[in-house]
Formats: structure tokens, sequence, C-alpha cells
């Protein structure tokens, strides 16, 4: 039975710069960096999900500002994620890791030099072909 799981995740925007996390060893695709987020549960909005993910795993409360598109990224043989991506702000709350090794903020420019992990390339591309990166630094 092939089985399809919905994860969110955010691209939380704070002072001209993006939020991104590194997986810790213990997690899948060790310490890869990715923008962080999670699984949605049974009967929770996306929004809801990534606005739960973000004050679990990081502690921080954000605003969703815009969805983007969602990209679909095999995880074994009979399973995918579809990774759903937000833009978000940051409102408050410092940074406390739950699963993560490290967090960062990062200006745009700086978002090509990480060890990305894989589901989260083309979620990066469309920030970067879409010009999303120059309206977030400005």
């Amino acid at each position: 039975m092939f089985q399809s799981i919905k994860v969110t995740c955010a691209i939380i925007i704070h002072q001209g710069k993006i939020l991104v996390a590194q997986r810790s060893e213990s997690m899948s695709n060790p310490l890869k960096w990715e923008f962080p987020g999670g699984k949605l549960e049974a009967f929770e909005s996306l929004e809801d999900c990534i606005k739960r993910e973000i004050l679990e795993e990081l502690n921080l409360n954000i605003e969703t500002l815009e969805i983007l598109t969602a990209n679909k990224h095999k995880i074994r043989e009979n399973a995918e994620i579809e990774l759903i991506p937000f833009i978000c702000s940051y409102i408050n709350g410092e940074i406390k890791l739950k699963e993560h090794r490290s967090a960062k903020w990062l200006r745009p420019a700086e978002l090509n030099t990480l060890d990305w992990s894989e589901a989260d390339i083309p979620i990066l591309n469309q920030l970067i072909n879409h010009n999303m990166i120059k309206d977030i630094s400005s």
C-alpha cells in the first residue's frame, strides 16, 4: 500500500534573514539542512500544523503569509512526503532546539552554501527562481 505523508515546512523571515535548521544525527538525513516543520496530524489545518510544529520544535511563534507550491519526495519504495512550504514571519520566542542539532538565521544569498536535505532543494530553488529571495532581503 502506497503512503503519502503531508509535511509542512516554514520559510521564516525576520529582519531580512531566513531561519534554517540542521537535522540531528538521530534523524533521517542526518546533519542535512532544512526549512523546519513537521507532519500534519489528523483533523489539523496546514496552517495550524506549521505553527504547532515550529512552536514545539523551536519554541517560536510565527505567522503564515503565503503558501508555496508543494514538493513530492519519495522516501522509500512505497512512501512519499508531500512537503508543503509556507512563507512565514517571526512573531516572538527564543530558539530552543528540541530535535535539531543547530539553527541559524541566514541572508538569502547564504542559503546555497548549505548541504540541504534532498526534499528541501526544490523549495530552495522555488525561492531563488521566482525572485522571492530578492523580496525577502529588501
